[in-house]
């Protein structure tokens, strides 16, 4: 991994693309005005990270409330103090 800034970024190689899928990426590049290598990142990223996903503490925040173990108030407190800055990775070097 090669590391960006603050964080890391992974490399990735994808074999036997068909020609037809690379063209295909590539003018859809053209018509955003970015790279082959820009737009698949933009690809990757929106598959991976879709708008509207449920995210895991909003999830377990919403079955809390369902079964009654948090209150309106736990709730917002919950809210106002947890960290929004995505994770990660853990570094052992």
């Amino acid at each position: 991994m090669a590391k960006t800034g603050n964080y890391q970024v992974a490399n990735v190689n994808v074999r036997n693309l068909p020609d037809e899928v690379h063209r295909a990426i590539r003018i859809q590049a053209a018509l955003h005005g970015r790279s082959t290598e820009a737009e698949i990142r933009d690809i990757l990223e929106r598959a991976a990270r879709p708008e509207g996903r449920v995210k895991l503490g909003s999830f377990l925040a919403s079955i809390a409330r369902e079964v009654g173990g948090l209150t309106d108030k736990e709730h917002t407190l919950f809210e106002n103090t947890r960290i929004t800055s995505p994770a990660r990775a853990v570094s052992f070097e």
